[in-house]
């Protein structure tokens, strides 16, 4: 892989679906409860088989 090259890491994609869809709008009292939030989302996010395996497939790496 190149140095940097976003668009081939698929946990770019899993981030910019949380920063997206999971998290917008999110106003937190402090960093720990931001990142309770954040923990508590990509948790669930790991349920959701399909929207990982779209954030591999549009990295397009071979699996």
């Amino acid at each position: 892989m190149p140095a940097y090259a976003p668009e081939l890491n698929p946990v770019e994609y899993v981030w910019a679906h949380l920063k997206q869809h999971e998290l917008p709008n999110v106003c937190a009292k402090d960093l720990w409860s931001l990142g309770e939030m954040a923990r508590e989302r990509l948790r669930r996010m790991r349920r959701r088989k399909p929207l990982l395996a779209a954030c591999w497939k549009q990295s397009s790496l071979a699996f």
